[in-house]
């Protein structure tokens, strides 16, 4: 019986640390599974706590359940349908910078330097040609 209450107890430590880095990661929202595997988490740790008299972990574990249950309770009163998205969400990572502005920017110029080759090319030989019949006459002067 022994082996079962550890067995609770370091599931439950599985599960709410797995929750806290996908959710840290950005792999996981912060939503119903979060919260979900944070109340299973914490009931395995109030079990494994109970057995072994660790009060304190118990304590704080029954503040954990009870957090994430209220959580689930509202999620689930104010959840509505779900919209189709109209596009797929990106992914936002924790500690990283948005660089979206930037990439109109990138496109702009990669389709302004790709985007017309030879109306391009045409446009830098007359430019070139400008510029090196101004030469011999910057010389003569």
């Amino acid at each position: 019986m022994e082996l079962l209450w550890e067995i609770a107890g370091w599931s439950g430590a599985v599960l709410i640390l797995s929750a806290y880095l996908s959710v840290s990661m950005g792999w996981l929202k912060a939503g119903m599974s979060f919260q979900v595997a944070n109340l299973i988490g914490a009931c395995a740790f109030i079990v494994n706590g109970a057995v072994h008299e660790a009060w304190p972990s118990v304590v704080t574990n029954v503040a954990w359940c009870l957090i994430s249950g209220i959580a689930i309770l509202r999620m689930r009163a104010t959840s509505q349908a779900p919209a189709a998205a109209a596009e797929v969400p990106q992914v936002q990572f924790p500690g990283v910078p948005d660089t979206t502005g930037q990439i109109a920017v990138v496109e702009a110029l990669t389709s302004a330097v790709h985007g017309d080759v030879a109306g391009r090319a045409a446009e830098c030989q007359a430019s070139l040609r400008e510029a090196r019949a101004a030469v011999p006459a910057a010389r003569m002067s």
